[in-house]
């Protein structure tokens, strides 16, 4: 259908009246990525010559029945930095070869994991973190104590601190580690190198477990490249190239999806809606980054922008009827529904039906028959929770708490994307029995739900009570339990952090679902972290928000 037929929404109604409005800026980016040129020094033969033989050499550094091996230590130093320089994906099945080892050698010979006097607190508190961090089931010491002479071990607090975010309900040991690791380290910062304080700073705003793995890897470059204690001059180089290459990639695939949105027109057409692509983006970046994933990043994007357009016609724009007739469109989901539309509801609605019949007919959306079901039926949920949320605003009604969050879930956005994320997966074969576990919102999902709208809602109610929006959790939970904003506040930011601790149990369950059901999850709730820490980076994406963008697709790394 020809989006671009369709007129602006200018229509002169007695609606418009009574029409909220919003003040959100206009896209920071405008046509920057329509325009930005390639750097095809990155994609010529000698390049990938080069790159080929730096993975292969890596590769031999990780083979099991290589001699350079000659301590776990070093085996779990390598894993860890491959991981942090964000180039482990090239060697999944040699690092899952070397976590199995060491967690047979060190796990099933009767040999803890945890703290004593003859292991190094880095390397144990390493080893903890990776291993759980991949799924294996390891325990925390609960008779273990922090000695007095550690609190004057910085490297060996960082690693204790990052450690411990790894932690489930009922490790208090952990939980106390965190609190002991943290303290130190803010009392040791005027007294350490530059650069360990750089990454104890970075930690304390943002640990290794809840950051982006992509910004998480750009910074990690330069503290890895100015080591020259540990510095291994064949894995920076492959680390540098490899961010190169993939910057590419990304702006290649965002130049394309931006075109396809300045062809839709949402700007003009939609002018109270959040104008955010780019950011976008840079959300779906933080779920898949690998090349595999190309098609599945942008199917997601797509996704996500339309639904921003979608929740701010809900929250904004719509009149109740509209939204109705919306809410009633979507359940029908053909395209005689939009004949009953406005004719700027239209636009998002022939948008959306357009970016899932492109998903549908691509090949890896064959199997199973009917995959594309679930995709539908995600997006059905997300505009029934929408239509919910207004509904109580138009009523001015106050849900209880539980109402909120059992709503919430849903309106969040990430149960969708949850799904899409799968629906997507050119890797592997999607199966109906992985599609049937994410439609039913299980667990993890909704641990990952509940992060970001309770993350939100934390930091942005403040705003949204001046701009007239409806209640957020935190007043809901005052009305319900009669207490302060600070004391709600605090109690949300607890349910929080059970949930992030009910993500780490899901991963690290024995009989846990295939990781890379569980994985899309785990990194949607990081990206709240890194999106919404000092209020929200989303719709106020000038600040931190584009120097992060920045960062990720528009500065290369210098060779």
């Amino acid at each position: 259908m020809d989006l671009k037929s369709l007129p602006s929404s200018k229509e002169s109604t007695k609606a418009d009246e009574n029409r909220r409005s919003s003040d959100y800026h206009p896209s920071i980016w405008g046509d920057h990525f329509i325009n930005v040129s390639s750097n095809d020094k990155y994609l010529t033969a000698e390049v990938e010559k080069r790159f080929e033989t730096l993975k292969a050499e890596v590769k031999k550094l990780l083979m099991s029945n290589n001699t350079a091996w000659k301590t776990i230590e070093e085996i779990v130093t390598l894993v860890d930095q491959l991981q942090r320089l964000g180039v482990a994906y090239h060697f999944e099945n040699e690092i899952k070869e070397a976590l199995q080892s060491i967690y047979n050698s060190r796990v099933n010979s009767n040999c803890d994991v945890n703290y004593d006097h003859n292991n190094d607190l880095c390397m144990v508190a390493l080893r903890f973190r990776l291993l759980r961090q991949h799924g294996y089931k390891v325990s925390a010491d609960e008779k273990g104590e922090f000695k007095a002479m550690l609190t004057n071990d910085a490297r060996g607090l960082l690693f204790l601190y990052e450690a411990s975010y790894l932690r489930v309900q009922g490790e208090n040991i952990l939980e106390e580690a965190c609190e002991f690791s943290r303290k130190h380290l803010k009392s040791l910062l005027p007294h350490i190198s530059t650069s360990l304080a750089n990454q104890v700073e970075h930690s304390l705003e943002i640990t290794l477990h809840r950051g982006m793995p992509r910004l998480e890897a750009r910074q990690y470059i330069s503290i890895y490249e100015a080591d020259n204690s540990t510095r291994n001059e064949l894995i920076l180089e492959l680390a540098k190239l490899d961010f190169n290459i993939l910057q590419e990639l990304h702006r290649r695939e965002l130049s394309e999806i931006s075109r396809w949105w300045k062809d839709i027109d949402f700007a003009t057409k939609l002018p109270f809606a959040r104008d955010r692509l780019v950011e976008c983006y840079f959300w779906i970046l933080g779920v898949y980054f690998e090349p595999k994933y190309s098609i599945t990043r942008k199917f997601m994007t797509k996704i996500i922008a339309i639904a921003s357009v979608i929740d701010d016609i809900y929250d904004v724009y719509g009149t109740l009827e509209e939204l109705k007739l919306f809410t009633h469109a979507i359940e029908r989901w053909e395209v005689a529904a939009a004949n009953e539309l406005p004719k700027y509801m239209q636009v998002c609605y022939f948008a959306l039906l357009d970016v899932v019949k492109e998903m549908g007919d691509k090949p890896v959306n064959k199997e199973p028959p009917g995959c594309m079901h679930y995709a539908k039926e995600a997006i059905k949920g997300l505009v029934r929770a929408y239509f919910v949320e207004a509904k109580w605003f138009n009523a001015k009604y106050v849900p209880t708490f539980e109402e909120y969050m059992e709503n919430s879930t849903i309106s969040s956005g990430y149960p969708m994307l949850a799904v899409e994320a799968l629906v997507g997966l050119e890797d592997m074969a999607i199966t109906k029995q992985a599609l049937d576990w994410a439609i039913s919102v299980p667990k993890i999902i909704r641990s990952s739900s509940l992060i970001a709208r309770l993350d939100d809602d934390v930091h942005t109610y403040k705003v949204e009570q001046e701009r007239g929006d409806a209640p957020s959790s935190v007043e809901c939970y005052m009305q319900q339990y009669g207490v302060s904003e600070e004391e709600a506040c605090n109690k949300i930011k607890e349910m929080v952090e059970i949930e992030w601790m009910n993500i780490n149990e899901e991963i690290q369950d024995p009989n846990h679902p295939p990781l890379q059901w569980l994985l899309p999850s785990l990194n949607l709730a990081r990206m709240m972290v890194v999106l919404y820490q000092n209020g929200d980076g989303y719709t106020n994406s000038s600040g931190k928000t584009k120097d992060r963008i920045a960062s990720l697709l528009v500065d290369p790394l210098p060779m």
